[in-house]
């Protein structure tokens, strides 16, 4: 509150605006008072911000570090990464594998005779539908100028065929261009002009390269269009186009194992491992996929780095300094010893795994006498290098099995370190139907054929791509149509079809697990391929985790009670009955995420102690209104009490003057 008294023009001599502001000082002092209580909750509010920030920063690193693939990632070397380069994942195989790259996998691209115009009509305009259909050309040989001829064959790859419709609006050279790129059919179109008397060809490409992607163009309508841009690799009279570039797989070798690729990017040659083919390989390349131990490194030395700066904050709000004999502002503080005490006593204590690892000092972590944790490089590489799985389950929540079609999913913070018997009474099954039409003899597919299929419970309709197939591209022909269904993409839900080679009845089968999984597919019109189709709902996982009781969804078992409640486990298969153990420990990191998150939760104990002083300053606020309008009417009582004073004073001079100047004026004797 201001103290400051009104400026006014004393009569009597009295300085009623310094006697006011003194007095009202000492009126004051509890308003004082308050502001330094306030000042010093206000400090410990921010120093407890500091604890909060500091917390939380050391909770993120070791939230990160509660996740076991911190500590399983692997590394891909080659020693030729310009030829082959290569990624791994953290189920990576690990060793050393030899890559030697003769082929690389290429698209096929077509050009077509030279037109003296790009912009010229071609034709009478008339309605014309381009087809496309991709497939592998076999046999024959390709001569010199781009054509087949002997016996070639061409076999559809069953992915369906595109069409592209030109008329009047688009039948010039970039009509044609223009129309098949805007259909996104595949195939990438573009005019080269090759500098002769008629210089535009349209050429085409594949967009998928790979041996099995190769073109089949056929013309129905204007005739001169039929002349240019018919490609029939199997026909002698039906070749338009010239072939420049040949559709091709990679080539390669890994171990001395002979290799084909549709692709430059193989995936599923080593176990966890992209190979990356770049170009044919002048030697072949060495690959060595081993564990990334720098990240291992890292993750530890992370882990020492965001403890030592948790301990450096709690230190500097809560110590004593003996030179100056002050104190921080939290020193004593009984939030900030907890904090303390229950991170110390969580890196103190050993965890449950089912390694030799089973405490920091193992691996090199010791905390020093100040307080801070030291990290021995030395002998944390030694770790790394003898029990790298042992680390990781010293500091995430680690779930090991004994049985390898069984694994670890995932946990709860209910679930409690263990290890626990599982035992499967039933595996679980994917939904399928089956017809009852020999293919074998392979069948034609009537132009129209659709089929209504239902697919994990949605149903739609599916177009089917007429032609003739035999038994195995008829199966690959369906998978592609039913898989290409936007119904079921968007749900991400597929099938495989196959062919029974003995009864060559066709089989859907969902792949998805559970009583979720169906699939049913009947025509409803063209040709009836499946017959009077027998179906089958898929069915869930049942079993046991620990002697009780476990709810089954899909291949997925997940234990409802005791000590290993929310532990979740895969089963892929296998036999019924004892599938051996699973044994689950819970590291550091999780024990400290799972620590933070109590201190910093809501209503958790921080915060009960920031909102308890947010209370006191708002009480403070409270108390200083009152007191100031208290102080008001106080001033106002001295500023009226001193001001009739001061008049009394003025009027008690002037009656002194008076009698003094009578007194003075009476006859001398």
């Amino acid at each position: 509150m201001a103290t400051t008294v009104s400026s006014a023009t004393s009569s009597s001599g009295i300085d009623v605006n310094s006697i006011v502001s003194q007095l009202m000082t000492v009126e004051s002092q509890p308003l004082t008072l308050l502001n330094t209580e306030e000042a010093s909750y206000q400090a410990k509010l921010s120093a407890y911000g500091s604890v909060k920030g500091a917390l939380s920063n050391f909770q993120t690193t070791v939230s990160g570090l509660s996740d076991l693939s911190k500590f399983q990632a692997m590394n891909a070397t080659s020693s030729d990464s310009t030829s082959v380069g290569a990624t791994a994942a953290k189920n990576a195989a690990a060793g050393v594998y030899t890559v030697n790259v003769t082929q690389l996998a290429q698209a096929q691209t077509l050009a077509a005779v030279g037109q003296a115009s790009s912009t010229n009509a071609i034709g009478t305009g008339a309605a014309t539908t381009l087809t496309f259909d991709f497939g592998t050309i076999a046999g024959g040989t390709l001569g010199a100028n781009g054509k087949y001829s002997g016996s070639t064959t061409f076999t559809s790859n069953g992915s369906g065929v595109k069409t592209v419709t030109l008329d009047t609006t688009n039948n010039s050279l970039q009509g044609i261009r223009d129309a098949i790129n805007s259909a996104q059919i595949g195939v990438s179109a573009t005019i080269v002009n090759d500098g002769s008397g008629t210089p535009y060809r349209l050429v085409l490409s594949s967009t998928s390269i790979g041996s099995s992607n190769s073109m089949k163009i056929s013309v129905a309508g204007d005739a001169t269009l039929q002349s240019l841009l018919t490609q029939d690799p199997a026909s002698a009279v039906n070749q338009n186009f010239s072939e420049t570039q040949t559709a091709r797989n990679a080539l390669f070798t890994v171990n001395g194992i002979a290799i084909s690729k549709a692709a430059n990017s193989a995936s599923d040659v080593i176990q966890g491992v992209t190979l990356n083919l770049q170009k044919i390989t002048a030697a072949p390349a060495t690959l060595t996929v081993a564990q990334d131990t720098s990240t291992i490194n890292s993750s530890v030395t992370a882990f020492v780095k965001a403890y030592n700066d948790l301990n450096s904050t709690l230190q500097n709000v809560s110590a004593y300094n003996a030179t100056t004999k002050t104190g921080a502002v939290l020193q004593g503080d009984s939030a900030v010893r907890l904090i303390q005490s229950q991170v110390r006593a969580s890196l103190n204590a050993s965890v449950t795994t089912s390694g030799t690892l089973t405490n920091l000092s193992q691996i090199g972590v010791t905390f020093q006498k100040d307080g801070t944790l030291a990290l021995d490089s030395t002998k944390l590489s030694a770790a790394i290098s003898s029990n790298a799985s042992g680390i990781a389950a010293l500091f995430a929540t680690v779930g090991n099995t004994t049985d390898s079609l069984v694994a670890y999913n995932a946990a709860t913070s209910s679930t409690v370190s263990g290890s626990y018997a599982v035992n499967v009474s039933s595996v679980a099954t994917q939904g399928s139907s089956t017809g009852s039409v020999n293919l074998n003899a392979g069948l034609t597919i009537a132009a129209g054929t659709t089929a209504n299929v239902t697919l994990d419970g949605t149903s739609a309709a599916v177009a089917l791509t007429a032609g003739s197939y035999t038994a195995a591209q008829l199966a690959t022909m369906v998978q592609a149509a039913i898989n290409g269904t936007a119904a079921f993409s968007a749900l991400s839900s597929n099938v495989t079809v196959s062919i029974n080679s003995t009864t060559g009845f066709m089989n859907i089968l969902s792949n998805r697990y559970g009583s979720a999984s169906n699939a049913t597919l009947a025509t409803t019109a063209g040709t009836n391929f499946m017959g009077v189709a027998s179906s089958s709902a898929g069915t869930d996982v049942a079993g046991t985790i620990g002697g009780l009781a476990a709810t089954g969804s899909g291949q997925f078992l997940t234990s409802t009670l005791g000590n290993s409640t929310g532990l979740k486990l895969q089963i892929n298969g296998g036999a019924t009955g004892a599938r051996g153990t699973v044994s689950y420990s819970q590291g550091y990191a999780y024990t400290l995420n799972q620590l933070a998150t109590t201190m910093l939760a809501s209503g958790g104990m921080l915060d009960s102690t920031t909102t308890g002083i947010n209370n006191n300053i708002k009480d403070i606020g409270t108390q200083r209104d009152a007191l100031n309008i208290r102080l008001t009417a106080i001033q106002a009582a001295y500023v009226k009490q001193f001001t009739a004073l001061d008049s009394l004073l003025s009027s008690m001079n002037s009656t002194s003057t008076y009698l003094t100047q009578a007194l003075a004026n009476l006859p001398k004797p």
